[in-house]
C-alpha cells in the first residue's frame, strides 16, 4: 500500500524493542505510524514509547513469545481496535545459535526453529485474516543471508533461515490475487544486541563496517512504500566488505 498519499500506516512489529524492529518502528513513527509493539521483554517499553512519540507515531506495547500463536492474534486484533485496520507485519523476532550438530543443545535448537520460523508463521496467521478482509496489506519477513548461504558455524540458524525464505515465497504466491505484498527482508551482519552482546559473533562486527538497525528499516520502509502494484518481493542488504563468516 503506497502511504504517501493516504492515511498513516498502521504496523505490526515483532522483536519491536531492540535491534531491526525497534529502528523500523521509528522509520515508520516519522510517517506518522500507529504501531503495535510485540516483543518478550518489555525492559525497555518506555524509552521506545517515548521515542515512537516523539518521532511523530503512535504506539502500544505488547509482551509475548512468537511462538504462542493465541498471543499474537491478540496483539492483531489489538491493532485492529485501536486504528480499524492493519496494514503491515514486520515479522523480525529471531534467535541465534552458534554450535555443530555434533555437540550442539537440542533444546537451544529448538527454540531457534521455533522462534525464527514458526514465529514468522504464527505472526502472519495471526494478521492474514485482517488483511485478506482488507484485500490490502504488506507482510515482511526479515531473513537473512544465511537463508541464501552456508557455511560452518550455525547449522540449525541456517536452517530456520532459509525456511523462512522458502515460506515467504511460497506466502506471496498464495495471497498476491488478494492485493497483499510480501518482502522477504535478507540483511548481512548487523551490529544489534543480538550480535554484539555475543562473543563469538561480536569479532565479525569488528571486521567491517556492519549494517546499521536504520540501513534495514530504511529497506523496509522503501519497500513498503511503493506504489500498490509493484511488490519488492526480495531484497538483500549487506556491508560492501563483509566475507562469508568463519567461526
Amino acid at each position: 500500500m503506497n502511504q504517501e498519499s493516504s492515511a498513516p500506516p498502521v504496523v505490526m512489529i515483532t522483536g519491536a524493542l531492540s535491534g531491526i524492529g525497534f529502528a523500523t518502528a521509528l522509520a515508520f513513527a516519522a510517517r506518522g505510524a500507529g504501531l503495535v509493539l510485540c516483543d518478550r521483554s518489555l525492559e525497555r517499553a518506555d524509552d521506545v514509547l517515548t521515542q515512537v512519540r516523539d518521532a511523530g507515531g503512535e504506539a502500544e506495547v505488547i509482551e509475548l513469545d512468537v511462538r504462542d500463536p493465541d498471543a499474537l492474534a491478540a496483539a492483531a486484533a489489538a491493532a485492529v481496535d485501536r486504528w480499524g485496520r492493519l496494514d503491515a507485519l514486520v515479522a523480525n523476532a529471531g534467535i541465534a545459535d552458534q554450535s555443530s550438530i555434533a555437540t550442539g543443545d537440542p533444546a537451544r535448537w529448538r527454540a531457534v526453529v521455533e522462534t525464527n520460523l514458526l514465529g514468522a508463521i504464527f505472526s502472519v496467521r495471526a494478521v492474514l485474516p485482517t488483511m485478506l478482509a482488507q484485500r490490502a496489506g504488506h507482510i515482511f519477513v526479515v531473513a537473512s543471508v544465511s537463508g541464501r548461504e552456508t557455511y560452518v558455524g550455525e547449522p540449525v540458524y541456517i536452517a530456520s533461515k532459509w525456511g523462512q525464505v522458502g515460506f515467504a515465497h511460497s506466502l506471496r504466491q498464495e495471497v498476491m490475487e488478494a492485493g497483499i505484498r510480501v518482502t522477504l527482508i535478507e540483511p548481512g551482519i548487523v551490529d544489534t544486541p543480538l550480535t554484539r552482546d555475543n562473543p563469538v559473533v561480536r569479532p565479525l562486527l569488528e571486521a567491517v563496517e556492519p549494517l546499521g538497525p536504520a540501513d534495514v528499516a530504511r529497506a523496509i520502509v522503501y519497500a513498503f512504500e511503493q506504489p500498490e502494484h509493484v511488490v519488492v518481493s526480495e531484497l538483500t542488504i549487506r556491508p560492501v566488505r563483509q566475507p562469508r563468516p568463519e567461526f
